[in-house]
């Protein structure tokens, strides 16, 4: 039944917005309840992060509903909201800084959005989503943990109301420590009942959208003018199409910066999508999340909005509030309209302690702790791999941190692939198959003990595809194995079964142990060679060396075949 279910939501979402036609209505409460609560953290944090980002307040209420639209089209996720984010915004600055004058902010800032996403957009459709299975779990727990906690240290200033200062997470957080003094007590009470309520909320009264009741009372806190920092005014916003004016060279520098923010803002969405899919028993599509990204990109860019990306703060609060459909992301927009075009009023006195508290308390679940200490458990490798993540995050900031994510990545892919067990191989008792012309099979005598070796042949199968990380190790196994056996083997058979492919490299390193091998009186024989290693080993002078007799089809043929020579 699980698998049916399945498969069906993969027939509801193979087409853009082919959800809708199978929407249910009495999910439409819970998804309401979650758009409430995400439409109460995009509002003010467009303000934020529109600050961030170096233009007006507007032009990210001019982003939000288009880019929540287009993604619930596109995307394959059911739980990710997209938006203005802290990464996207700081990269979107960065990348316009050194390009035009800041009156320019805004259709730079739109112009760097189009790239971005133009650029996703056509990685997507030559399905190039496959580069995020280089992605190790462990550096994305890492990444995330890291991510939480910068944002957790961003929003310490609003419950402190002192200054956060600027840079890493750790310049921040001791600019909060250093203002100690000026922490205001009512900001910081404010702050610390609210998270206290947000987590009584969901730990005794989970189905109540505990946010949305958090916010709502820190409006009436606010209305008391207590003395809380508070958002300040919003300016109204209706998003129209409007192209970002720049001259030609502006788009060519602003080139490479853009490339940059596509990578993180790709990243840091389907890392999001991931892993609210593994949690939830969905699927995500790397290269369909690349194209729903990118194209929410490009509408932004295209309404003088600036980069958007998977935002883990309101991803995790809509689900905590039980949104569980792209229906969110629909409602959201609405929202996000209507209180552009008429509500900007409402959300004047919304304290900005609150909106911290519920932050912090929406990307806690990103803080893995219980993972770390698995990988500390069972694997110490993939626990350093994590740590590393999060220390490169917070000493570096996101990108440099996502760099190193994918750095650490390559290496335990390419560390992986470069070891390769060659197994010495034994004739499985009983397992001939009279009549059949299959002859006996062969196992790892490590696996099978009653595995017997051939006297005078040595059989060896690595395990794994050979290419030219591993094959001078394997090359080398080889012939430690050699020398192992006593007496020396007349003949060496190599199970090629697990390689599909042999690059000029293997059969090079081959035609080199065969020459070692020959110099010590040791015939080379070759078994199982896959149709397309042996088109390789066709055109190779290995192939004319070894001759005909050299090669075959099973390994009990090639030791029967040494045995009658």
């Amino acid at each position: 039944m699980k698998r049916a279910g399945r498969e069906q939501e993969d027939t509801r979402n193979a087409v853009p917005g082919g959800w809708l036609r199978h929407y249910r209505l009495s999910g439409l409460r819970a998804d309401g309840l979650g758009a409430l609560t995400a439409w109460a953290l995009i509002v003010p944090e467009c303000v934020a992060y529109a600050q961030i980002a170096g233009v007006p307040p507007q032009n990210a209420f001019y982003a939000a509903p288009v880019a929540l639209l287009v993604y619930a089209l596109l995307g394959r996720s059911n739980f990710l909201v997209v938006g203005a984010t802290s990464a996207a915004s700081v990269l979107s600055a960065s990348a316009i800084a050194d390009v035009g004058s800041p009156e320019d902010a805004v259709g730079l800032s739109a112009a760097v959005a189009i790239i971005s996403g133009a650029v996703l957009v056509a990685a997507g459709l030559a399905r190039l989503g496959f580069v995020t299975n280089f992605l190790a779990e462990p550096a994305l727990v890492g990444f995330l943990f890291g991510m939480a906690l910068t944002i957790i240290v961003r929003q310490l200033s609003k419950l402190t109301g002192a200054d956060g200062g600027d840079g890493n997470f750790f310049e921040r957080l001791w600019a909060i420590l250093r203002h100690m003094p000026d922490w205001s007590l009512t900001t910081l009470t404010v702050g610390l009942a609210a998270l206290a309520a947000l987590l009584v909320l969901e730990r005794f009264l989970p189905r109540l959208p505990a946010a949305l009741l958090v916010l709502v009372a820190g409006l009436a806190v606010s209305a008391a003018k207590h003395g809380v920092e508070v958002v300040g005014e919003i300016p109204s916003a209706v998003p129209v199409p409007h192209l970002p004016g720049i001259p030609a060279a502006d788009w060519l520098a602003l080139a490479g910066g853009a490339l940059g923010v596509a990578l993180v803002v790709f990243a840091e969405a389907y890392s999001i999508a991931g892993r609210f899919a593994r949690e939830h028993g969905q699927d995500v599509d790397a290269d369909r999340e690349m194209i729903a990204v990118g194209a929410a990109n490009v509408a932004a860019g295209l309404v003088r909005g600036f980069a958007v990306s998977g935002s883990a703060s309101r991803s995790a609060a809509a689900v905590g509030a039980g949104g569980r459909t792209p229906m969110v992301s629909l409602i959201a927009a609405a929202l996000i309209l209507l209180t552009g075009a008429f509500l900007t009023p409402l959300f004047t006195d919304l304290p900005e302690a609150v909106l911290g508290a519920i932050v912090i308390v929406a990307v806690r679940g990103f803080l893995r702790v219980g993972e770390l200490r698995r990988y500390a458990r069972l694997d110490r490798s993939s626990l350093w791999v994590a740590l590393t993540a999060v220390i490169g995050v917070l000493l570096f900031d996101l990108l440099p941190g996502l760099l190193l994510a994918v750095a650490l990545s390559l290496v335990m892919f390419i560390a992986a692939a470069g070891r390769r067990h060659v197994a010495l191989l034994g004739r499985l008792p009983g397992s001939d198959r009279p009549g059949t012309g299959h002859g006996f099979l062969y196992g790892d005598i490590t696996m099978h003990p009653a595995a017997e070796p051939v006297p005078g042949v040595l059989a060896v199968r690595p395990d794994g595809s050979l290419f030219f990380g591993n094959i001078s190790r394997v090359r080398l196994a080889i012939r430690d194995r050699v020398r192992a056996v006593e007496p020396p083997p007349h003949t060496v058979v190599l199970d090629l079964a697990d390689s599909h492919h042999l690059g000029v490299p293997v059969l090079d390193t081959l035609d080199e142990l065969r020459d070692e091998l020959h110099r010590q009186g040791i015939a080379l024989h070759l078994a199982h060679i896959r149709a397309r290693a042996a088109a390789d080993l066709d055109g190779h002078p290995l192939a004319a060396r070894l001759g005909p007799g050299a090669l075959h089809a099973t390994v009990d043929e090639a030791v029967t075949a040494t045995r009658c020579a």
